[in-house]
């Protein structure tokens, strides 16, 4: 018998059917690898007692089940630790007993296992879309996981928030299309053979839509038009948030889900991208009273949900039921949770669904200081993690500009979406707003800088780039809801027609109103963040809310790489411009002066006219200059910048600012142009053979480059 075996702490008390058992820590929750066994701790703040529920891997009916003896239970925490069991061929769940008085916020029930809160993997949703499982009494089973991966020498990268260029990607869509060319298509390994592409496109930060563990076929139906199977596609109905989506990992059937993730995670920092994820704390995939009791509802539901005072669910989240954030045990969950993920994963940074949420209180009131909102931004795990709000909810609540920061939250800019979704159409009253949007919107931002804002034209949630100048209206008819879903503002513009054409004049507009968007995105002050697929006119044939679709319409097309090989080789230029000068990636805002002495302040505004702005309700016309002298607040020298963007359906005749220190402009990208003059190599821009003015064409953007 080895010293360890010796030890009294770990050394069984109790036995039960053959197993033994002792008393458990109560601390850390979930299950815990111990000498010899595995302590088990769970809490409760209502139940009357507790079960540890043991299977056998995939095996229907348990082996055992071990009633907690009283004496286990520290003030609301039952613990246990069990001896001899085979760790890697286990799943667990529990029992709770105790009332089921739903009018006082209490639905126990125990003939129901139910999963652990803090598992760190889930049985059951093993491959993706397997209906094996599907009618099984326990479908989705805790299990245990091993911290036996090799990180090298891997940390966060800790890459400046306003050096970042963000990619939103969903995990299955970015390769399940045939075209993808990789092995496994549509999970985390599969992305590994893409990173060349991320790093040719210029990308530094990869956003992952939910890659928690989640039911594909929570809601699932059949389109009755076209037969074609709906399902939960884009993940945002949390089953554990502790546990990766094992349906996502091409190992997930042997069990190796996360050391898959982990080796992604590991391969994208190794080439200088860093990984945010995006989380799912607003709500459950538990529902309303309606929905299935699969964990927190069994465990301990007037904890961890917010309830109206008869006992039903508030539904700020616009999905049935909210989680009570603000609950201290449930705000400590999400610490734990959110620690876990940057230490065990070493993820960058997370972007928060719904964040209003989490400042609301258990009765769902605003609140002015959220505890939640505060421990996570003075967190010292998280210290150096990027903290992203989604900043409003479903209950009506929109914080953008004012959501409770700390000093460290950022914020999804929808406010600078909106804008410049007005002005790329040729809207009215759109050129002032866009001013300050260029300039990392100073209006709402100003005291905590540019990086506070997260800059966006699309994201998942809405039409594509492509389709924002292809569609005038949402096609949501393949979603089965009688195209009554989806958000009604879109702000967008088809071109002169509606969908698919063959018109040239149509599509070389669509292009070029492509170009222009992420000219106007690049260019300015923020984190700019781009859709997956925006930068090749992916197409979602005018759905603007793909939220239940498995299918070619939200998988990537990657033969679009040749057929709008323009639109890639475009956007690879203005995302590597952006990165190779220092004055569009200022941590501050412009001071609108000349602080460096240089002959001209940070930025300037110019109209048709230089020095001449135009900020009257009717034009359609906005230019600006940079001056190098100031990049990154004036710690670095860049060249002079000048941007014209021209809204108007006709050419117009820009005077260009004179510089100064015999420098001549030159021309770097000019949207009304066609391939290969629409942009120049960065460092090989010519210099323009007139240097006091530039015709700009109509609904086209010209950058020029002062040196």
């Amino acid at each position: 018998m080895t010293t360890l075996d010796n030890r009294i702490d770990f050394y069984p008390t109790n036995e039960y059917q053959g197993i033994k058992y002792r008393r458990g820590r109560v601390l850390p929750f979930g299950a815990t690898l111990v000498p010899n066994g595995v302590n088990f701790s769970v809490f409760s703040s209502a139940a009357t007692s507790c079960t540890l529920v043991l299977f056998n891997k995939n095996e229907e009916d348990p082996y055992a089940e071990i009633p907690l003896p009283d004496e286990f239970r520290v003030g609301n925490v039952y613990a246990i630790i069990v001896f001899g069991l085979d760790y890697e061929n286990i799943e667990y769940g529990y029992r709770m007993e105790g009332p089921h008085d739903p009018q006082n916020g209490h639905r126990f029930n125990r003939d129901i296992v139910l999963s652990d809160p803090y598992a760190k993997a889930i049985g059951g949703r093993d491959t993706w879309r397997d209906i094996s499982g599907l009618n099984r009494n326990y479908p989705f089973r805790s299990r245990l996981v091993f911290d036996d991966f090799d990180w090298e020498e891997d940390n966060p990268l800790e890459t400046p928030m306003e050096d970042l260029i963000i990619y939103e990607i969903h995990v299955r869509g970015f390769t399940s299309h045939p075209s993808s060319g990789v092995r496994h298509r549509g999970t985390f390994a599969a992305i590994r053979e893409k990173i060349p592409y991320l790093l040719e496109l210029g990308i530094n930060c990869v956003e992952l839509m939910p890659i928690y563990e989640f039911d594909e076929f929570e809601h699932s139906h059949e389109n009755p038009d076209t037969g074609d199977l709906l399902v939960n596609y884009w993940g945002y109905s949390t089953l554990n948030f502790f546990a990766p989506k094992a349906g996502y990992a091409a190992t997930g059937k042997y069990g190796m889900a996360v050391d898959e993730l982990k080796t992604l995670i590991k391969e994208l920092h190794r080439n200088g991208i860093e990984v945010i994820l995006d989380v799912v704390f607003n709500h459950t995939a538990e529902g309303d009273h309606r929905g299935p009791t699969i964990s927190f509802r069994g465990i301990d539901n007037k904890t961890y949900y917010m309830l109206t005072p008869d006992g039903y669910y508030f539904n700020f989240s616009g999905t049935g039921n909210t989680l009570n954030c603000n609950h201290p045990v449930v705000r400590n969950m999400v610490l734990d949770c959110l620690r876990y993920w940057t230490s065990e994963y070493h993820i960058d940074g997370f972007r928060f669904d719904l964040a209003s949420i989490l400042g609301r209180a258990q009765d769902g009131s605003p609140l002015n200081n959220p505890p939640l909102l505060e421990s996570l931004a003075h967190d010292p795990i998280l210290a150096k993690c990027k903290l992203i709000a989604e900043a409003w909810d479903a209950g009506g609540l929109y914080q953008v500009g004012v959501f409770p920061a700390y000093g460290r939250w950022a914020e999804w800019n929808g406010k600078y979406r909106d804008t410049v979704r007005k002005f790329l159409k040729g809207e009215h009253n759109t050129v002032g707003q866009l001013s300050q949007c260029m300039q990392g919107s100073p209006e709402m931002y100003l005291h905590r800088g540019t990086t506070a804002g997260i800059n966006f034209i699309t994201c998942h949630d809405g039409f594509t780039l492509y389709d924002l100048f292809a569609y005038n209206e949402k096609h949501n008819e393949a979603n089965g809801e009688n195209n009554q879903d989806g958000c009604n503002d879109n702000f967008s513009w088809n071109c002169g027609w509606e969908g698919e054409t063959d018109d040239l004049a149509v599509n070389l507009l669509r292009h070029r109103q492509i170009k222009n968007a992420l000219t106007i995105l690049m260019l300015s002050q923020g984190v700019p963040m781009i859709l997956m697929g925006d930068e090749m006119g992916r197409t979602q044939y005018g759905n603007n809310n793909t939220y239940c679709h498995d299918s070619s319409l939200n998988w990537l097309d990657w033969s679009l790489v040749q057929k709008n090989f323009d639109l890639l080789s475009f956007a690879r230029h203005i995302i590597n411009f952006r990165r190779q000068h220092p004055i569009l990636r200022n941590k501050e805002h412009y001071s609108n002066r000349d602080y460096k002495e240089s002959g001209y302040a940070d930025i300037t505004f110019h109209g048709t006219k230089a020095w001449h702005a135009d900020w009257s309700e009717s034009t359609t016309v906005f230019a600006f200059m940079l001056d190098g002298h100031h990049a990154k607040n004036g710690f670095v020298k860049d060249d002079t910048i000048y941007v014209a963007a021209n809204m108007h359906w006709d050419a117009l005749d820009f005077e260009l600012p004179q510089l100064s220190e015999n420098r001549k402009w030159h021309l770097s990208v000019n949207t009304s142009m066609m391939p290969p003059e629409t942009f120049y190599p960065l460092n090989s821009e010519p210099a323009l053979e007139n240097q006091s003015g530039f015709i700009v064409g109509g609904r086209s953007v010209i950058v020029l480059i002062g040196k």
